[in-house]
Formats: structure tokens, sequence, C-alpha cells
């Protein structure tokens, strides 16, 4: 088998037959970090850097493994220079799939075959740079040509949403909608928590003094986001510690961090579970799904966190969370009465999460995330879910990407897994290939619009 030759992935006869139905099957992503100004500007990109490397911390965090100096990776040195650095170290990345995920863009979208490395550096810079200038590489119609229908980007609560209005009327395809993203509210022990809280009243126009004025806030920016098309609220929890909570406890934990500036541990855990619990109660009116990205430990690396600020690369995964105990509360506080998908970091979670799915029909699995997202994470998830639980039942996957040329590389990677390990399931004689199709397709599309209505 040839590098990602049409065979990249499948390992049988039946595998390749299902993927050719999902080829062309369109993409609808729930779960993106889309630049949405991007998209509506439709300027384009001048470089393959800027479009590859730019804003893509998986690829940071492989160029400082091999030595480069952070000057190539995010400093000031020209993208030309970057490029260049990233060329030379790209050999070193095979066996990780960010080789994979690159080279197929490098295949599917630019039509270069070649493969980076310092002997081809100058040549693919100079042919993407002749490429990007073209009316066919602006944001639109490449999402266009990599068959994206619809996608959901990630969102402040106080964040304007004058780029989806531009989006909704200027352009037929794709859809693009907001996701409801609260997580900064919910750290009453951050630095910055008070400016936050400020920032919240002063977009809404509300006296946020008191608790109550707080939620109200809150409570607009919601409203807000269910106008322009809303379907889910994402939030991203090292531990998601749910437990019933008053509101006169909350109430009295926002007045001390108000006015103190700081909370201790258990006020801090018994805030959060309280306005977990709330949303829960937001989302449940409004029909949207709750995501629950679980397990990420932010910012762990002090110096990067320092120098560059968040999303830098400085996250890593952590094993001290007992899912089953966290979440009881909120998911029989739920149980029948709200979509929940929930993702895990750490690969060892998979095991817990895939019973507590089974338990709820209302709570489904979502796509392997961030350090899983390889072919290997994504067909063991795929493998042991079927043991446990239904595989009809995954919520489908997610780009979960900060850049725009990846968004069809990733998906193509998932249906590749998919349709291998469904193609192996048929040669097992553990289902009927008709079977197999549908449930190929069900997964690549069918399940999402079921469960975000799209």
């Amino acid at each position: 088998m040839a590098f990602l030759d049409g065979s990249y992935l499948l390992e049988n006869e039946v595998a390749g037959d299902l993927y050719a139905e999902l080829e062309e099957v369109p993409i609808y992503d729930p779960h993106t970090h889309a630049d949405v100004e991007e998209i509506v500007e439709n300027d384009g990109w001048s470089d393959i850097w800027e479009v590859e490397a730019e804003t893509d911390h998986y690829l940071w965090e492989l160029m400082r493994k091999r030595g480069v100096e952070e000057e190539l990776i995010t400093g000031t040195a020209s993208n030309r220079d970057k490029w260049f650095a990233l060329a030379e170290v790209f050999p070193d990345f095979a066996g990780n799939p960010t080789y994979e995920w690159v080279h197929l863009d490098l295949k599917r979208r630019f039509e270069i075959d070649k493969k980076i490395s310092s002997d081809t550096a100058k040549t693919i810079w100079d042919e993407t740079r002749s490429q990007l200038a073209e009316e066919t590489f602006r944001p639109r119609q490449l999402l266009r040509d990599m068959n994206v229908e619809a996608l959901c980007s990630t969102d402040d609560p106080t964040v304007e949403l004058k780029n989806h209005e531009r989006a909704r009327e200027e352009m037929d395809s794709p859809k693009v909608l907001p996701t409801w993203r609260p997580d900064k509210f919910m750290k009453p022990n951050h630095d910055s928590w008070k400016d936050w809280v400020d920032q919240l009243g002063r977009e809404t126009k509300v006296d946020v003094s008191s608790f109550d004025g707080f939620q109200k806030a809150l409570k607009a920016t919601h409203d807000y986001f269910d106008e322009m098309g809303c379907l889910a609220s994402d939030h991203g929890l090292e531990r998601a510690i749910t437990r019933p909570v008053g509101k006169d406890r909350a109430s009295e934990i926002y007045s001390k961090a108000l006015t103190k500036g700081e909370v201790d541990e258990e006020e801090m855990i018994d805030f959060r579970a309280y306005l977990i619990d709330w949303f829960g109660e937001l989302n449940k009116e409004t029909g949207w799904v709750t995501q629950l990205h679980i397990g990420a430990v932010r910012d762990y690396r002090n110096s990067l966190y320092r120098d560059l600020g968040p999303d830098s690369g400085g996250d890593v995964g952590t094993q001290r969370i007992d899912f089953t105990s966290n979440l009881k509360h909120f998911l029989n506080r739920f149980d029948g009465e709200l979509d929940v998908v929930l993702y895990y970091l750490d690969p060892s979670h998979l095991y817990q999460v895939a019973t507590l799915t089974r338990a709820f029909p209302n709570v489904s699995i979502g796509a392997p995330w961030w350090f899983n997202d390889s072919p290997y994470g994504i067909e063991s998830q795929l493998e042991y879910l079927s043991t446990v639980d239904l595989l009809a039942n995954h919520a489908g996957m997610v780009s979960d990407s900060r850049k725009l040329m990846s968004y069809g590389s990733r998906i193509e990677v998932f249906r590749r897994s998919l349709a291998n390990v469904l193609g192996k399931m048929v040669e097992k004689g553990q289902m009927p290939e008709d079977l197999a199709v549908d449930l190929a397709k069900k997964i690549a599309l069918g399940r999402k619009k079921e469960l975000y209505g799209f």
C-alpha cells in the first residue's frame, strides 16, 4: 500500500466499498473553532504557513519536540522561514497523525503529491502560494469544495455575532451557526473573572453586581444565540463535578468572588455545579445539545502560558477523573430531557463513558477528541463502543479544528477509520454488508441531523 493511496486506512475490500459510500456525503460539523470573520471576509491566505500552521498548536508542539526555536513557530520570523523550519523537521513527524493530515491537505486541496521535507520546501511554498492567490482558494469556495454544508463555531457569550449575521445574509452554503461557550464565567478563582463579569454586564446592559443580575445577563446572551440559530452549548471542564447546590449558596459564592477576588476549592466546585445545572435547564428550554469536553488540564506548561498565553500547546490530559460519580447528579437530573454529548480526553476514560451512554438514551459519546482523533484512537473508540453501547447512537465526527483547510482531512480520516472498523466486522461475519452501509451513513451524517437538528 502506497502512502495515502486509495486504500489508505482500509484493510479489506468491504472497507473500500463502505468508504466509497461515504466519500461524497456532505459534511455537517457541529464543533469547530472556525474563524467566522475569516469566512465572511473571504480574503483568503497568502502562503502555506498561514493556511496550515499559523493557528495549529498540534504542529507547534511537534516542532518544539524537534528543537525548532520558538521564533520560528510563534515568533516574528517570516512565514517563509517558519515554513522552511517546519519542512526540515516534518519527516520526523511520520507516525503521528499530523503527518497524514497535512499531506492529505496537500494532496486533496492542492493536488500536490510531494512529501514535505527540506528538499521540497521551496517547491511546495511556491506552488501553494500560486494556488492560494486564485479565487478557488478563498474560504467560502474552499468550504464548498470540501462539501461542507453546515458548521458550528465556538463563541464567547459576550461576542456580538455580526459575522454570523453576515454569513446568514450573504452565504447560501455552508450554513454557519454559533455555539454558546460560557467557560470563563465558571472560573471565579481566575484573575480575570471579575473583568469578564464586568464585560458581560456592559455588553448586555445588565447590572451584574448581584447573582440575579449575573444570571439575567447570561440568559440574555443565551437568548441572543438562540435567535441566531445556535444548536448547542459547549463546556470545557477538567473534572465536571456535578451535585445539588442551592441558589443561595451560589449567590454567596458569587458575592464573595466579587468582593474578595477569590474563593476556595469547595466554593469553586459548588459554583460550577450550580451553573452546570442551570445551563442544562436553559438548554432544555431551547432544545440545544449540551456538549461536555472533560479532562483537559489547561495551560500546564507554565512557560508557554506566561510567554504566549492560552491555546499555545501547553495543555495536557489527566486520569484523575471519576466520570461515574461526578456526572451522576447531572445525568439523572436531565434523564430523558436533555441531549448530552460526552467527550473524554484520556483514552482510559472511554470505558466509563461508554457505560454511561449505554445507561442513558439521551446521552451520546462524542467524537474521539484531541489526543484521540488519530486513526488508532478513532478505531479503538468505535470498536469498544460497539461492544458496549450502540454505534448507531454515536454523535458523529467533528473537526474541532482551528484551521479551515483541515476540515476535509479530519473528516476523511474519521470516515476511512469508520469504514475500516465496519469492514472488518462484515468480514468476520458480525453484521451484513447492507446494514454496515446504513450504519456508516448514519454515523457520518444522519445521526448529526437527528441529534443537533441541522
